[in-house]
């Protein structure tokens, strides 16, 4: 059975960071791509970064390059999200989701909830 667990969300001022974890279970990070997705209130699913099995190839949202990172520990099987320089309108709920771009699955996690607010 698939299981992925986020954390590491909370409540910032604008130009703050958090760091994002998600915890695999029966699923091994080295072999597919993961993603970040997020969901802002009201509003609908929008894709934030991805990372390939290998870690070589990394994409981001445009409105977030720069200022967020993706990584993984293979060995720890836990995909992260280095989010730097935050803004308000990176509030939302970020969810972990195997897959890239607009193929990707959530596989029922909570997402962590993340609010950038002065």
């Amino acid at each position: 059975q698939v299981q992925l667990v986020e954390s590491g969300g909370g409540s910032v001022e604008p130009g703050g960071s958090l760091r994002l974890s998600c915890t695999a279970s029966g699923l091994e990070l080295s072999s597919t791509y993961m993603s970040w997705v997020r969901q802002p209130p009201g509003m609908g699913l929008e894709w934030v970064s991805a990372i390939s099995g290998s870690g070589v190839f990394i994409d981001y949202l445009s409105s977030v390059r720069g200022r967020f990172t993706i990584s993984k520990d293979d060995a720890k099987n836990i995909l992260y999200l280095q989010m730097d320089s935050l803004k308000s309108e990176d509030t939302a709920i970020y969810y972990c989701a195997k897959g890239q771009y607009n193929d990707y699955e959530l596989l029922g996690s909570q997402g962590t909830r993340v609010t950038v607010s002065s």
